[in-house]
């Protein structure tokens, strides 16, 4: 990165940042500090809800994911559209309805203050750990542009988005978040175009050639990761439960100036999710047909390979990085074979042409296997996922200066427009349905009321940090993210559509009935080898019919005293 670089990444996120702060600095209502000024148009919330979904995770690991294993990502969120519309006709009335700051308060009311503390503490649970994940995503950035230690780079971001967190509250994260989605859509396609640019005429049918544009699986098995049923189904489930009890969402939308404001920044959503996600897969594809014309590292984490490239078992690492050479050289001619094979040749030469671009593909992914071994050889510890860098990689290598700069930008934007989101609800969901349970304050000490909100909520980014700076995540970024929420997200749905739908059951019933589901889901996710996804809907009936069975068998006098808890609440 050179200067023009610099000036175009700080520009546009110190900017952002200070002009958030500014604008919010006189926030002192809790009301107004948690939910907003509640005057939001359905464009901002729209965006909002967008920018709190699309980290910089979205923006890493999605091409990354669709450079690897092509666009069938894309079936993860076929169940999205059908979700916020449930949403908008069940969840949202009943929130607004009702005033609540958070969704678990919901329970509180329907329920008992045990059910209502269960729900909290698994969103929680949940979210803050995520969070720490979305912290280390824009680390893998600064570390791979500045060469500096990912433990700094963490510590840097995560303490930029705490500041105008703290400061300004839900309206700041609102504020910043549309100016941040500007920034992200407008570099996606300055990307786009200088990929299609740089292309020759044609190449996109080398990434089908080679199954990259395969974005539908039929396939019923269930240990298939991607396939258009749990995409569908459990995708249904993940997402009702995101959208529609995971309180960084549900404060988006609760800040719409009405009801009808916030369904529409809700379906704003439900149309441009899938094609956004399909877009940002897609240039992932473009990236590998891109460097099936160019030469690409054996290793994205270049980083990690130098370290040990540079070390005892250099020469190993020499001889892997010579081959791979030699194969990207028989790759290029075979790509360029197979275009002009495509452009005049007959059925055989074409077919030809297919299998020689095939066979040198598949030797080249043999070659990546083997690197990937001789790093863990090396150092066991040593992390061999490396779809992360793909598309920091192109960026830093391939685009020219400005423009690297604006994509930087993106990544950092998506980061703290979804941390903030985060850290926002975190801090929403500690205040109030923690500590003002333990700990009621008067209604009119505004003060107090905000300050323990802001405390809470540079808590829960300095616990991100910290789990950030510890944990080493081995799946794809984009997977930890969807597999840590699927492990509680069915659960917490399932305490939602009691309380939406099963009237007669009480808090002690669907109390218990959650923690038997949730510890069935921890247990199953470590013994079947089942498409994540899954677990939305195993978390969610086992919830539901748990609830119902124990409402059933529960002592009459029991049965009576959770249902009176639940009214008295």
């Amino acid at each position: 990165m050179n200067a023009l670089d610099w000036f175009v990444l700080l520009g546009t996120m110190l900017g952002i940042a200070a002009y958030g702060t500014w604008r919010t600095r006189h926030t002192d209502h809790l009301d107004t500090y948690l939910k907003g000024s509640r005057d939001t148009g359905w464009l901002t919330i729209g965006v909002s809800v967008m920018a709190t979904q699309a980290s910089a995770i979205t923006f890493l690991s999605i091409p990354g994911q669709g450079f690897e294993s092509g666009l069938g990502f894309v079936q993860n969120y076929f169940g999205l559209p059908l979700a916020l519309i449930l949403v908008c006709a069940v969840f949202l009335p009943i929130y607004r309805r009702l005033g609540v700051y958070t969704a678990y308060e919901y329970l509180g009311r329907r329920f008992d203050a045990k059910t209502r503390l269960l729900g909290a503490t698994l969103f929680l649970l949940q979210r803050g750990l995520a969070s720490g994940v979305t912290i280390y995503a824009p680390a893998i950035i600064l570390s791979t542009v500045l060469g500096w230690r990912v433990d700094f780079t963490i510590i840097g971001t995560g303490l930029l988005v705490i500041v105008y967190t703290v400061t300004g509250g839900s309206a700041a994260v609102s504020l910043t978040q549309k100016w941040q989605m500007t920034v992200i859509f407008a570099g996606m396609v300055t990307a786009f175009v200088v990929l299609v640019v740089k292309l020759p005429a044609g190449a996109l049918e080398v990434a089908g050639t080679l199954g990259k544009l395969e974005a539908v699986d039929f396939s019923l098995s269930p240990d298939r990761r991607y396939t258009f049923w749990s995409g569908l189904l459990g995708g249904l489930f993940l997402s009702l439960s995101y959208f529609g009890t995971d309180q960084s969402q549900v404060q988006r939308y609760l800040g719409g100036a009405s009801l009808r404001e916030g369904r529409l920044g809700l379906v704003f959503n439900a149309i441009l999710k899938i094609p956004m996600q399909f877009f940002i897969l897609l240039l992932g594809a473009l990236v590998f047909v891109f460097y099936q014309f160019e030469p690409a590292p054996v290793f994205f984490n270049q980083a990690e390979w130098r370290r040990h490239a540079e070390g005892a078992d250099g020469a190993k690492f020499q001889a892997i990085e010579e081959k791979h050479t030699l194969l990207q050289a028989q790759r290029r001619t075979a790509a360029r074979a197979w275009l002009d094979a495509q452009e005049g040749g007959d059925a055989t030469v074409r077919a030809s042409a297919r299998t020689a671009l095939v066979g040198v593909q598949e030797k080249i992914d043999a070659v990546r296997k083997e690197a990937k071994a001789a790093l863990v050889a090396a150092d066991p510890r040593a992390k061999t996922k490396d779809s992360d860098y793909v598309f920091i990689t192109f960026i830093l290598t391939q685009l020219p200066h400005g423009v690297i700069g604006l994509l930087v930008a993106v990544m950092f934007a998506a980061a703290l427009g979804s941390k903030a989101g985060e850290l926002n609800a975190l801090g929403t969901t500690s205040t109030i349905d923690l500590w003002r349970q333990f700990r009621p304050l008067k209604a009119h000490d505004e003060a107090r009321n905000v300050r323990n909100a802001k405390w809470f909520t540079a808590f829960w980014g300095l616990f991100a940090i910290g789990f950030a700076l510890f944990a080493r995540f081995s799946e794809n970024l984009i997977e930890a993210i969807n597999i840590l929420g699927s492990l509680f997200y069915g659960v917490v749905l399932g305490l939602f559509l009691v309380a939406f739908f099963a009237r007669r059951v009480g808090g002690t019933a669907v109390f218990y009935a959650a923690i038997v589901a949730q510890a069935l889901v921890i247990v199953l996710y470590n013994v079947l080898s089942i498409s994540y996804l899954w677990y939305n809907v195993i978390g969610c009936a086992a919830c539901v019919v748990l609830a119902l069975l124990l409402q059933w068998v529960l002592p009459a006098a029991a049965v009576r005293s959770g249902l009176q808890e639940g009214r008295a609440t």
